[in-house]
């Protein structure tokens, strides 16, 4: 397409997907998950983009306000096979205002290059941050030692947490193993690995029993907040490759979760 010298170049969809390959490519998504481009039109311009965690009701009416043309989320909106699209849902809402979804899940946890868990490795202080081979596991090391409370204590207030829970918080720990979201089950591969603490955002309960009697220190700071650490960090890195887009981070999404 010709551009007139007074008329400004905006990417298509596509091309704002063929970017997002270079650090998080899909191939590397795990088989149950179902990330990338869900919903819309793949060649339409973009000159607005939303961010947020999850595409919500409330996150596509914000994206109606700011008259995007594509979210991009870190959960699918489409996660299981859809056999019905009813008037009162969100992927309803997203086809009916004929908005885009770009949403990367598992390939942008395993990102070694600005992903979810490096993120949130950065934000936790954890230095030389690498992969366990075929795992969604992150190990590193602090650059001293700390109290599993101290530690805890200075990542609140890095992700802005409203409250985590936290195991044996008076063990010294100085080597880190992290999973963002869901990653309770990586206790006994931490414990094998010999981490001293495993910072993720959900664990179940037979889990921190494991932790507790092992001393493996465990610091859960909620699905949300140990995952949206990835989303301003990734708009920058949008916005830099694609200087004429407004990508913009939702100040309407929330878990809903409130602590009393």
């Amino acid at each position: 397409m010709k551009i007139m010298a007074n008329e400004t170049a905006y990417p298509t969809v596509r091309e704002i997907i063929e970017f997002t390959q270079t650090f998080a490519p899909l191939e590397t998504a795990m088989d149950f998950d179902n990330s990338g481009f869900l919903a819309g039109n793949i060649n339409g311009e973009v000159k607005t983009a939303l961010l947020a965690l999850d595409i919500t009701k409330d996150v596509i009416e914000e994206a109606k306000e700011k008259d995007a043309q594509l979210i991009i989320s870190h959960h699918p909106i489409i996660f299981n096979p859809v056999k019905k699209v009813m008037a009162d849902t969100a992927l309803y809402s997203l086809i009916q205002n004929g908005i885009s979804a770009l949403c990367l899940h598992t390939n942008l946890d395993l990102a070694d290059d600005g992903g979810v868990n490096m993120c949130l490795a950065k934000a936790a202080g954890v230095q030389n941050p690498r992969f366990i081979d075929g795992e969604c596991l992150v190990v590193g090391e602090l650059s001293e030692p700390v109290t599993a409370e101290k530690f805890a204590l200075d990542l609140k207030n890095s992700l802005n947490c409203q409250g985590l829970r936290v195991v044996n918080k008076d063990k010294k720990v100085h080597k880190i193993a992290m999973c963002s979201g869901s990653g309770g089950d990586y206790v006994f591969l931490a414990k094998k690995l010999g981490a001293d603490l495993l910072l993720t955002g959900e664990i179940k309960h037979h889990e921190i029993l494991f932790a507790a009697e092992n001393g493996l220190s465990v610091v859960d700071a909620g699905h949300y907040k140990t995952e949206d650490v990835v989303i301003a960090p990734l708009a920058k890195r949008l916005s830099e490759k694609f200087p004429t887009v407004n990508f913009i981070v939702s100040e309407r999404y929330t878990d809903g979760v409130c602590y009393l």
